[in-house]
């Protein structure tokens, strides 16, 4: 019996101390994830309000803060039970080391975000169109992904690394665009009348902008007939609905002045590789 005395006497202060840091850890580890939790809500509800900052990092930046709360909360946890802090993050650098060549694509991605973000050649809300292949609306740029809501309601997901090494472009980051509608009349009419029809139609047109001033064109004449380019510049919000509707009223314009659209010209001979020779020649 005395032995057990003694044993239970010894175990005791040791229990008592492992019970009280089970206990602090456990506290800490509430605490530390209640305020990490309070810390990232606030986080996020600050960069969401201020005008400097890009709604796209807003997910990033309180990511950023939760998990940075969280380390320093474990790592006080395993402090409580004696582990060497100094020790622990030395371990945790080459895991980190390990973890990094293991996961070089993700690290890519992670970086690629990273650049995206801090040079900003997208943001949320923007119209894009990545490497030619995928154009929709930015709705998130991520730690590792971005995300994309194409024109068809269609969501796509992008590795931030396929973002970031492909052509971006930007429709929505400048407030104007300009557009060209291309139509083309015979040679027998008047080329003239046509631009001051089409003149007209541009500064009468409720989307077109008038600075800068629309403006109609000859680019090119054709076997068929002359290309006449009707310019002008609308807000980026607008251009697409201005192209079909100016695409729909340049060509309901000519053809109500007369001007039909142009058939396409072709030649051909019969019994002959040769054109037939015009009468002039002959006499050659």
């Amino acid at each position: 019996m005395d032995e057990l005395l003694k044993d239970v006497n010894a175990w005791t202060p040791l229990a008592i101390a492992w019970g009280s840091n089970l206990l602090a850890a456990i506290i800490i580890l509430i605490v530390g994830w209640w305020v990490s939790a309070a810390v990232g809500r606030a986080v996020g509800k600050a960069a969401s309000r201020s005008p400097r900052i890009d709604p796209t990092i807003v997910p990033m930046v309180r990511s950023v803060a939760v998990w940075a709360i969280r380390i320093f909360t474990l790592i006080a946890v395993l402090a409580r039970f004696g582990v060497q802090t100094a020790s622990l993050i030395a371990v945790l650098g080459a895991a980190g080391l390990a973890i990094g060549l293991a996961l070089q694509g993700t690290l890519q991605n992670i970086s690629a975000g990273i650049m995206l973000l801090a040079l900003r050649p997208l943001r949320a809300g923007e119209t894009i169109s990545v490497g030619g292949n995928y154009e929709g609306t930015v709705q998130e740029v991520g730690l590792f992904l971005t995300r994309l809501t194409l024109a068809d309601g269609i969501n796509v997901t992008l590795p931030n690394s396929t973002v970031w090494n492909a052509t971006i472009i930007n429709y929505s980051r400048h407030s104007r665009r300009r557009l060209d509608v291309a139509a083309v009349v015979r040679y027998g009419d008047d080329i003239d009348q046509a631009m001051r029809i089409l003149k007209d139609l541009l500064d009468k047109h409720p989307l077109v902008l008038k600075d800068p001033a629309p403006t109609v064109l000859v680019t090119e004449y054709r076997d068929n007939g002359v290309v006449l380019v009707s310019r002008a510049w609308a807000e980026a919000a607008k251009h697409w609905a201005l192209t079909c509707s100016l695409r729909y009223e340049v060509r309901k314009a000519l053809d109500a002045a007369g001007m039909r659209a142009p058939v396409p010209v072709q030649e051909s001979w019969a019994g002959s590789s040769k054109p037939p020779a015009a009468p002039g020649d002959a006499a050659h």
